[in-house]
């Protein structure tokens, strides 16, 4: 008979990944052993072991939600700016504030994305990098349906990547308890983006 999984099966494993990517963030993802992450989760190995078969199952499962979780953002932001009758440029720059709402509270999850990919196994990897990719993609084209005269076929990677270039890295020197914080960030990506793109035109 298959082992019933206790009703807060599925909170523990959320405590595990999250308490998993600071560690990794912390001490980096090479140096950190099954021993350390039940030391950080306040359990033994035996116990997590129950939840995850390793350290490498740990990883994928935790980028493997945040990556999904980009999406569903994506698609939120989307449908709500639909809803509302948003302009495209008005959506982008929705696009923009929810990512970096995200980011505000996912700092170690968005440090393990960036960081250690790599450490996966092939199939994994791409499975990642596939979603990664439809991030930019999404990106990419509402930025070419905000600024059409700028975002040309011939540039509009290079423009999706210079946003990004702005957002990405924010976790190494945007802290939220800082003087500027992540809602007041953003609002000066928007009005750069918006004033850069513009002002160019014609």
């Amino acid at each position: 008979m298959a082992r019933t999984r206790a009703p807060d099966h599925e909170t523990q494993r959320d405590q595990i990944l999250e308490l998993a990517a600071e560690k990794f963030a912390q001490t980096s993802y090479p140096s950190t052993s099954m021993a350390d992450l039940a030391a950080a989760s306040g359990t033994s190995k035996a116990r997590l072991y129950h939840y995850y078969a390793s350290k490498e199952a740990i990883l994928f499962d935790l980028l493997d939600r945040y990556t999904k979780r980009l999406m569903l953002i994506i698609a939120e932001v989307e449908g709500a700016s639909q809803r509302r009758g948003l302009s495209e440029r008005d959506t982008f720059a929705e696009l923009i504030r929810a990512f970096l709402s995200e980011y505000e509270t996912s700092h170690s999850r968005h440090v393990a994305l960036l960081n250690d990919v790599k450490y996966l196994v092939d199939t994994q990897r791409e499975v990642i990098l596939n979603r990664q990719r439809d991030v930019v993609a999404a990106f990419a084209r509402q930025l070419a349906r905000a600024y059409p005269e700028r975002a040309t076929r011939e540039n509009q990677t290079a423009l999706t990547m210079m946003v990004f270039g702005m957002i990405n890295w924010t976790f190494t020197w945007l802290k939220p308890d800082g003087r500027m914080g992540y809602r007041e960030f953003a609002e000066q990506v928007v009005d750069m983006v918006d004033h850069g793109l513009s002002s160019a035109q014609g």
